[in-house]
């Protein structure tokens, strides 16, 4: 059965290629940045209904910070591609890709207060001090780590192809010869690490490596999206500041993040559905073992390149 996941994997990638070709990406942003401006526009109208104390104007006001991060992540940044980037190229468990895309759009709402209160109580810094200190100075950092994130999986994935010549070369000029060794037959190491004779750990195992690297990865992804706070709650924590309601734009600026959150979720999970497809279609084909470094591969020369481009962007 999962040879028939050809298909619609197939027809995804055509999908996407398309869209790529015929500009498809450029109207949907353009769209994006409209349904964006009226947004920021209701945001104000609310902004004074909730200073005026009217009925249900911090509800509202939430509700349309949620709908302005939806679609302010539509366009371009907030992690889109490194998180499914990410999620096609890398074994990820779903709940773990879903925590990276939740919790790097949250900090990106914590970078965004911190900043704000930082910039006014320590360095007396007006707003427009504040966005052009993050556009200088966070977003290069940003598009730097991301890149660096890109290029580490290129390597992995280069890495992981010398490893595979290296072993078939092995198996090749290895002769598999069988002694009896009854006089030297005794194992003193169990799977957990545990030696028999001492009771003790000599190492961790090959699962622990793999779970502290995987979590080094996953902060260092949640640092790297997390270190270019949105405009738009950088917008409204300072607003909320100067009219005296500053835990509503706290607030404001997390309903924000939960709204970006939704969409990099759910590119983390498209890209976990196509990796997970194209490696269930190709299992029983002499490409199967090539195929996981080569996605991984393909990924991060996807982040690298686009990353680095709104990096040079930002110089």
């Amino acid at each position: 059965m999962s040879r028939y996941l050809i298909v619609p994997v197939a027809l995804a990638f055509g999908l996407l290629l398309w869209l790529w070709g015929s500009g498809g990406f450029d109207h949907l942003a353009a769209w994006a940045a409209g349904e964006q401006r009226e947004f920021q526009n209701q945001i104000a109208r609310a902004l004074r209904a909730t200073r005026a104390e009217q009925p249900q104007a911090v509800a509202t006001l939430l509700t349309v910070c949620f709908a302005y991060g939806f679609f302010h992540a539509i366009g371009p940044g907030h992690g889109k591609v490194l998180i499914g980037g990410y999620g096609l190229g890398r074994q990820v468990a779903f709940l773990r890709l879903s925590a990276i895309s939740v919790l790097s759009s949250l900090g990106q709402a914590v970078t965004a207060v911190v900043l704000v209160y930082t910039g006014i109580f320590v360095f007396q810094m007006s707003r427009q001090s504040l966005v052009g200190a993050t556009e200088q100075v966070m977003a290069p950092v940003s598009y730097g780590a991301i890149a660096a994130i890109g290029l580490w999986l290129v390597f992995r994935a280069v890495r992981g192809f010398a490893r595979r010549s290296r072993s078939q070369a092995a198996d090749h000029d290895h002769t598999h010869e069988h002694h009896d060794h009854a006089g030297h037959g005794h194992s003193h190491k169990h799977d957990d690490g545990t030696c028999s004779e001492c009771g003790h750990k000599h190492g961790p195992t090959a699962e622990e490596v793999a779970n502290v690297g995987s979590l080094r990865e996953a902060l260092i992804l949640i640092a790297g999206i997390a270190a270019r706070p949105c405009t738009g709650a950088l917008f409204v924590v300072i607003l909320t500041w100067q009219m005296g309601i500053a835990m509503i734009g706290i607030a404001g600026a997390f309903a924000m993040a939960l709204g970006t959150a939704t969409v990099t979720t759910l590119v983390g999970w498209t890209s976990f559905g196509l990796r997970g497809g194209l490696l269930a279609s190709t299992s029983a084909t002499r490409f199967a073992a090539i195929l996981a470094p080569t996605i991984e591969l393909i990924a991060g020369l996807l982040i690298a390149v686009v990353a680095s481009g709104l990096l040079l962007r930002t110089l």
